[in-house]
């Protein structure tokens, strides 16, 4: 008896041994086949190399860009109209004309900022804060107030540059960063002149990048940033940890009128080239074919017998124009532009607007229900005034 005890003991110790090793490399062959095996990734905080820590204070880029940035404060005369009732025939037949009050003119008067890009004394704002102004007070981090002339408008990115009256001297001007390789998350700050009260800076991260279909503006590459963007910030700098401009604050969304943590800001390449085309060409030249175009929803879709919405669908063509001269007619539905694809509205018209005046751009779409291929010489967008 006493060998067959230690028979059973030394198969029972063999048999736990087996199912520890079974339990620890193979658990799957144990579990039940209709529960989920969670897998998880346990990080060690050094997935994305060397941890750096971010600075304390943004105070030195503050104190780089801030001399650059400027107020903005603007006039015009309207002249009051008199009361609709007043003009009258009835009214004016029993009363004459003792009840119409003498014309009258009245000021008015509106803020913003800017940011002097060039010692030269060119300065950068938004087209709708200097936008049918009289006179323009431009007023310096250091106090200095001077009077600027408007150089030229983009309205169709709201953009404008003014330039400080000759024979001011020693003019700060910011530093220029880039847009393109800004990153969701990156730390930028927004400085402005929001509601009047001065100089102010606030301190967020970079939200999105490349928002469209917003309805601001006809062109639209928007940064979205979560620092707190004001009325009286628009025209103002977006700039990066460093202290570089990035952007030009443009909008906030919102609907009680402050800030909600969504805010706006054009990228400065798309801001320093049509700044550079305004000073150099006078205008901001853009390729133009003369059509309507129209989103393809799923009705339309299912009517033309689509099985991809991506494209648009021409809506209008104008006469002579660029796009009526190559062929093009309502109806069509063009797919690529340049070899590019067309996803919708606003890649269709980034794209026309890039060509350049003169140069053939190919297109390919479908016309009743067959792949076309049309060549068209790109014309100038006329400016909206």
């Amino acid at each position: 008896m006493t060998k067959v005890s230690r028979f059973l003991l030394q198969v029972v110790i063999a048999g736990i041994a087996a199912a520890a090793l079974v339990l620890a490399f193979f658990p799957e062959l144990v579990r039940d086949n209709g529960r989920p095996v969670v897998e998880l990734r346990q990080g060690n905080g050094s997935s994305f190399g060397p941890r750096t820590e971010g600075p304390v204070s943004y105070a030195d880029a503050v104190d780089h860009a801030a001399p650059a940035v400027v107020n903005i404060h603007t006039r015009k005369t309207v002249t009051q109209q008199a009361h609709p009732f007043l003009e009258d025939p009835l009214f004016r037949r029993f009363f004459g004309d003792r009840f119409e009050p003498p014309p009258g003119q009245r000021t008015q008067t509106s803020l913003g900022s800017g940011v002097i890009l060039s010692p030269q004394g060119y300065v950068l704002t938004n087209h709708h804060v200097i936008r049918d102004a009289d006179e323009i007070e431009v007023m310096l981090a250091d106090g200095r107030s001077l009077e600027a002339q408007v150089v030229g408008t983009d309205p169709d990115t709201d953009l404008a540059v003014l330039r400080i009256q000759p024979g001011s001297e020693d003019l700060p001007s910011i530093t220029i960063g880039g847009s393109t390789g800004l990153r969701v998350g990156d730390v930028v700050l927004a400085i402005g002149n929001p509601f009047g009260v001065g100089q102010t800076v606030t301190q967020g991260i970079v939200s999105a990048t490349g928002r469209s279909r917003l309805g601001i503006n006809t062109y639209e590459d928007f940064i979205q940033t979560d620092a707190a963007i004001n009325p009286g910030n628009s025209g103002g700098a977006l700039i990066n940890a460093y202290g570089e401009l990035v952007g030009i604050n443009t909008a906030i969304f919102t609907r009680s009128g402050g800030s909600h943590g969504i805010g706006f800001a054009i990228p400065v390449d798309l801001a320093r080239d049509v700044m550079t085309q305004i000073i150099e060409q006078g205008q901001v030249v853009r390729g133009w074919l003369g059509i309507e175009v129209q989103e393809i929803t799923p009705q339309l879709a299912e009517s033309f017998g689509l099985r991809d919405r991506r494209g648009v669908l021409i809506a209008g063509v104008l006469r002579d124009s660029p796009a009526g001269q190559a062929g093009l007619r309502p109806g069509d539905i063009i797919t690529h532009i340049g070899g590019d694809r067309v996803n919708d509205a606003q890649d269709a018209l980034n794209f026309i607007a890039r060509a350049r005046p003169g140069e053939m751009l190919s297109m390919e779409g479908i016309r009743d229900g067959q792949k076309i291929e049309i060549r068209s010489q790109v014309g100038t967008r006329p400016a909206r005034r």
